[in-house]
């Protein structure tokens, strides 16, 4: 549970108008209160681009840690947000957003994991991790190397926003998303249809990307069916933790 946040603002003064910082500090301001917290402080310094960030505050009870280290064997992977946000951003950040597609990516990032945390917390999902930064596969790999599993990935499972398909067809992807793929070249092994586009989005970094948990297979459908009715941007069991090399991921098509 949330409880207080600090603010880490760093503004480009002489490039920027202070207005976009008031909205900054504004959207923050509105997306604190929807998680129930306030932001009692922070501290602000000049920067060469806008640096934004929270230092948040909580508690928890030691019984209803979700670490990512207690997956098993024959777990279903559920994840609760599309992939794609990463391609997106990179599209408007270099004016080829030519299907408007960053305010879909916005409202995706804006989106709290409050719900879906919630429902993995009364499921008592076995391990659980967010998707951010190292993409899909690069938090299962963690995942599954924490807890000593290997894993599947069903890529006709996986939900992904349209028009970032669309524009990693383009060639349009993150560096990030590039690094993820390099790394994690030594640890997925794809099957031979899976092209090359597939496995970057796979690999996409995202910002506030949706939960990936292993949940016990017996309650599959009754956490899916939970999360629709929590209203989670997506509900998808996207394959399998199995017996393997840990942290190894086979990606298949369906």
């Amino acid at each position: 549970k949330p409880l207080t946040a600090l603010s880490v603002v760093g503004f480009p003064d002489a490039a920027l108008p202070p207005e976009v910082l008031v909205e900054i500090l504004r959207g923050a301001a509105e997306k604190a209160a929807e998680a129930g917290i306030a932001i009692v402080g922070g501290h602000t310094i000049k920067s060469e681009e806008p640096i934004f960030g929270l230092a948040v505050v909580g508690t928890v009870s030691p019984r209803q840690v979700l670490a990512n280290d207690r997956g098993q064997a024959g777990d279903v992977l559920i994840l609760t947000k599309p992939l794609g946000v990463g391609i997106i951003t990179t599209a408007a950040k270099n004016n080829q957003d030519r299907l408007s597609a960053i305010g879909d990516a916005i409202q995706l990032m804006t989106t709290l994991n409050r719900a879906a945390a919630d429902v993995f917390t009364r499921c008592g999902a076995h391990a659980l991790t967010d998707v951010t930064g190292f993409g899909l596969l690069g938090h299962l790999r963690n995942l599954a190397a924490a807890s000593k599993q290997s894993a599947v990935v069903r890529w006709e499972a996986v939900p992904v926003l349209p028009q970032a398909w669309e524009y990693v067809k383009e060639g349009i992807a993150p560096g990030g998303t590039h690094a993820n793929w390099r790394f994690l070249n030594d640890w997925v092994s794809y099957a031979p249809d899976i092209r090359k586009e597939e496995q970057l989005v796979l690999c996409d970094a995202q910002t506030s990307g949706g939960l990936l948990a292993a949940v016990d297979a017996k309650r599959t459908d009754e956490v899916l069916a939970a999360l629709r009715a929590a209203g989670t941007p997506a509900a998808a069991a996207i394959g399998v933790l199995e017996q393997g090399a840990a942290g190894r991921i086979r990606v298949i098509r369906a």
